[in-house]
């Protein structure tokens, strides 16, 4: 890069440039703090990859931090997925792992702090008129009656609270700022509750918990965060991030940026719809490969570097958009299409039989895995007297400008020899189910000495040693014409969404295929090995992608 030349930088690496050249900060730390209450899904993978690539890029340190603040939803099983999408994207966070929950006791100490200071005080008022006092946004709130409850008072109920004295919802604990705010958020907001739960890390220790717009920037501040970023939802709570470092008078108080969440086209990242969808049965689990949380498309056969790509597609801004999920495929078939191994396989099987060739022989073809990356090296397919080729690829009465195989039409059997179709057998209902055909053994390779051209390749496996495989073929899970949802604010359910071809075969390099390994599978697009459901005597691929797509990449001008 010249020198001169202009780099283009972000908002946020705008601010943190700013913020390093004045020295406000010496060392950049961000963190990932998710709640484990669901697994992660694609708009996540957008926060992990820029806090951590921010971290990366300046030198600086990067936190995995459980914000298990609310165990009314909170579960172990989450936690252990959510750290394996997280190691599985690429963000590498070493020895700082760490829970919010580990702070419980500093959390309590600064809510003691505050109240000391006058700016907390327990309330007894139920949820519901808490609310009418709240006001709205065109007309201020009322006081809490309990809001000039003396210092002294104040502690002894909130230590009450965290020895278990009163039920669930009996008296909270808020915050004294200002009743009148144009920001809502600023209105004397609860910051804890009772709740007699078990928490997932902590068991029985605690009866009281903190709210998250509290919990947050202490955890942020305890940790030395410097750059606090999070999605837009946000925005209007940051007044009180900031009163709530400032008032606990930390030293070095973390500054809060907002982007703009990545959101998909017809895609369900709602965790209360795929709960649903999951106690429902209408997916096998959170890793279903048509949702898009991180282990589904892990699952389905998404890479790290796909969706990398598609993050730093998507960019970094302020405004809320969507992207179509036709970029996500376009990044998948880039990242694969130099990686992978062609390999022939057949869905919907017709066996062919070819007459004239021995029928004991079995000759072995060298191919090369993928013409475009020679390093990929090659493999041996074995050829035999019978094969088997995708009912598509033949037709009794074909229209014409199809050139595949039909009755006295020549065609080339890829990577093997010219064959001519002869015949065919019906059965009792006149469906066809066996192909006879002979052999120019001068064709050998796919290419004939006297020069004769045939117009039609198609793919093929040998009968004898192909691996038979089911094969899953998915498209998305709500329907695209009609919306994600209906009227009702139900899921609008693609009845197609999955369909599963138990019949199928593959060429036997395949056996032994490891959970997650892919491939191209020639004419039908990419496959993965599915993880849950694949075993070596009982192959399952998922199909990732189609090889094409009308899909554009938009310009990034």
């Amino acid at each position: 890069m010249m020198e001169n030349e202009a780099v283009s930088r972000n908002f946020i690496e705008q601010i943190i440039d700013k913020d390093l050249a004045e020295g406000h900060c010496k060392t950049v730390h961000t963190r990932f703090p998710p709640e484990p209450n669901g697994y992660l899904h694609i708009g996540h993978a957008k926060s992990i990859l820029l806090n951590y690539g921010l971290a990366q890029q300046y030198g600086g340190l990067f936190n995995m931090r459980f914000d298990d603040t609310n165990p009314t939803k909170e579960r172990a099983e989450f936690v252990e997925s959510i750290k394996e999408d997280i190691k599985w994207l690429g963000a590498d966070w070493g020895d700082r792992l760490f829970f919010a929950s580990d702070y419980f006791e500093q959390m309590y100490e600064a809510a003691v702090k505050l109240i000391q200071k006058g700016k907390a005080y327990v309330s007894e008022l139920p949820a519901e008129q808490m609310r009418e006092y709240r006001g709205t946004l065109t007309e201020p709130g009322k006081d809490d009656p309990s809001r000039d409850r003396s210092v002294e008072e104040n502690l002894r109920l909130f230590q009450e609270m965290k020895e278990g004295k009163y039920k669930d919802g009996e008296l909270v604990l808020r915050a004294k700022i200002d009743m009148a705010s144009p920001n809502i958020n600023m209105r004397d907001p609860v910051i804890y509750r009772v709740a007699h739960l078990n928490h997932q890390n902590t068991g029985d220790k605690w009866c009281i918990y903190p709210m998250y717009d509290f919990a947050h920037p202490i955890e942020d501040a305890i940790e030395g965060i410097t750059h606090s970023i999070c999605t837009l939802e946000f925005e209007d709570h940051r007044p009180l991030y900031d009163w709530v470092v400032r008032e606990l008078e930390y030293e070095n108080p973390p500054k809060q940026i907002e982007f703009a969440k990545l959101y998909l086209t017809n895609v369900v990242t709602g965790k209360r719809y795929i709960k649903k969808l999951v106690e429902e049965g209408i997916v096998d689990g959170w890793d279903d490969p048509r949702l898009v949380s991180i282990a589904a498309l892990r699952r389905r056969g998404f890479t790290p570097e796909s969706i990398k790509m598609f993050v730093e597609l998507c960019g970094i801004s302020k405004s809320n958009s969507s992207v179509d999920y036709a970029m996500l495929e376009y990044c998948i078939r880039e990242d694969l299409k130099l990686k992978r191994s062609r390999v022939m396989a057949v869905l919907d099987p017709i066996k062919v039989v070819i007459d004239n060739y021995p029928e004991a022989q079995v000759e072995y073809f060298t191919v090369t895995n993928n013409m475009e990356n020679e390093e990929l090296g090659t493999r041996e397919i074995p050829f035999t007297r019978e094969l088997y080729i995708d009912r598509e690829d033949f037709m009794e009465e074909p229209p014409k400008k199809y050139f595949r195989m039909f009755p006295g039409n020549e065609v080339r059997l890829m990577h093997a020899y010219f064959v001519k179709c002869e015949s065919f057998i019906k059965d009792e209902n006149g469906k066809v189910v066996e192909i006879h055909c002979t052999y120019d053994p001068a064709s050998k390779g796919g290419n004939s000495p006297d020069g004769r051209k045939v117009k039609g390749t198609i793919h093929w496996v040998s009968a004898q040693y192909a691996k038979k495989a089911e094969v899953r073929l998915y498209e998305n899970i709500v329907d695209e014409e009609l919306g994600v949802y209906n009227e009702d604010g139900s899921l609008n359910l693609n009845p197609n969404s999955l369909t599963v071809l138990k019949n199928c075969y593959v060429e036997p390099s395949l056996e032994g295929a490891q959970a997650y390994e892919s491939f191209q599978f020639v004419r039908q697009g990419y496959f993965c090995v599915d993880a849950k459901d694949s075993s070596g005597d009982a192959l399952v691929f998922n199909r990732i992608v189609s090889l094409k797509s009308s899909y554009k990449l938009p310009s990034m001008q």
